[in-house]
């Protein structure tokens, strides 16, 4: 383990040396089985999911200085400040497909933000209203073990018991936003194939930590649902509210009709819906977010402007600007409208020009390139770099819980040996 020396360091630069120098294991892999094997209620469960994801959690931290974690959260909260602004949200609902018009209360169960970390601060790149492996992270998290006095420090913080309450608080929250009162009696977690889905198991963690505090829940196919008489229902029972996973943010989808009726109808509450997606989640909005001058245009106070330097700045590819971009592609990502996750997604200085004819038609943001930070770890007892993400889980501007994703390549993966989630401890 690393020795810390004697003489005061802030701490940011105590959190680069334990992310350089640190190996040590803290995940403690036979306390993370059982626990998913409790928390799921089927023993033998963790054998059988993480038999074909190797690569789902890392063995190490992210060490991530407490000053970090408070600019991100004050990103967070100026974003969602900045939703709240009449003509912002005009703005963005102007390209919004009609679905998304109608505001019907939920504001959007476990949003997810994602950062690098570079020298100059937090970078947000992403804002997802489907973010994945919230569930699975709080598990992990009190999985740990203590390496040296910071991490045991560190992770007195990672180990709270809030997190459950702060769940069940939040669906009550959103149906109430859209009933006015009571709590829903069923919810079903919905997504495409849902047991085919990389991380199937956190939707058996969120349907049993739901059933522990008393509410009854259901895993769900999308297309499985039948909407009749005013009543959405799976397997014949009514489903009141929808935690809904799935990444077709408009529900256009055949597969999708009956969701997308009741949802439209108001017969039941889906969280996140397509509203939701339209104000937070649609990377076109990083463009307005990224702009000093339209975010003062939108009365945006000078203060909160101030924090959303963090995200880099973004603009539309279209024809006319396809030239400009390409000779300054370099320090580019590009990103398509429609696209979820990674998928699509092209660093500047990797782009074939086959694939440029594509992004140079537009349906892309060209975002301006945020290096990911860095985590040293131990692979086969030689040091080798990963690079690494943060993401903050929130609902209405709080965190709720925060982690970090380690991989190799262009872009964030569960195949990077050594890689995938690992806990943040703040230091």
């Amino acid at each position: 383990m690393l020795t810390v020396p004697a003489v005061a360091k802030v701490s940011t630069s105590l959190s680069e040396r334990l992310n350089r120098k640190c190996f040590c294991i803290t995940l403690d892999r036979a306390e993370l089985w059982a626990a998913l094997d409790r928390e799921a209620g089927e023993p033998g469960f963790c054998e059988t999911f993480m038999a074909t994801r190797p690569h789902l959690f890392s063995n190490v931290p992210v060490f991530l200085a407490a000053s970090a974690l408070d600019e991100m959260q004050r990103i967070v909260v100026a974003i969602e400040a900045a939703a709240h602004l009449p003509s912002y949200r005009e703005a963005v609902l102007s390209w919004a497909p009609e679905i998304a018009q109608r505001d019907f209360g939920p504001i959007g169960a476990l949003m997810g933000y994602d950062f690098h970390l570079d020298d100059d601060g937090p970078k947000l790149i992403e804002v997802n209203t489907n973010a994945g492996g919230v569930f699975l992270n709080a598990v992990l998290a009190k999985a740990q073990k203590a390496c040296c006095s910071e991490a045991d420090r560190a992770l007195i913080g990672a180990r709270d018991n809030h997190f459950e309450a702060s769940v069940i608080a939040m669906f009550t929250h959103e149906w109430r936003r859209q009933r006015g009162a009571g709590s829903p009696r069923r919810i079903a977690i919905v997504d495409d194939r849902p047991e085919e889905q990389y991380l199937y198991a956190e939707f058996v963690l969120a349907r049993q930590l739901l059933l522990k505090h008393g509410v009854e829940a259901v895993i769900g196919d999308a297309s499985k649902l039948k909407y009749e008489g005013g009543r959405l229902r799976l397997d014949g029972n009514e489903i009141e509210l929808v935690y809904n996973r799935l990444v077709d943010f408009a529900l256009d989808g055949p597969e999708h009709t009956a969701l997308r009726a009741a949802y439209q109808d108001g017969a039941v509450v889906v969280t996140p819906n397509p509203h939701n997606h339209a104000l937070f989640a649609s990377k076109r909005n990083l463009t307005l977010l990224s702009d000093p001058a339209a975010l003062e245009a939108f009365g945006l106070s000078p203060e909160l402007r101030s924090r959303l330097t963090g995200i880099p700045r973004t603009t539309l590819i279209t024809p006319d600007n396809s030239d400009t971009a390409w000779q300054s592609r370099k320090d580019m990502f590009f990103k398509p409208l429609s696209g979820h996750g990674s998928k699509a997604v092209y660093r500047g200085d990797k782009v074939t020009k086959g694939v440029w004819a594509e992004i140079a038609r537009g349906g892309y943001v060209a975002q301006s390139f945020a290096a990911p930070g860095q985590r040293m770890i131990e692979i086969d007892g030689a040091p080798a770099p990963r690079k690494m993400d943060v993401r903050l889980y929130t609902y209405d501007g709080q965190m709720l819980l925060a982690a970090a994703r380690l991989y190799q390549g262009q872009t964030t993966n569960f195949r990077t040996p050594g890689g995938g989630f690992a806990p943040v401890l703040a230091v």
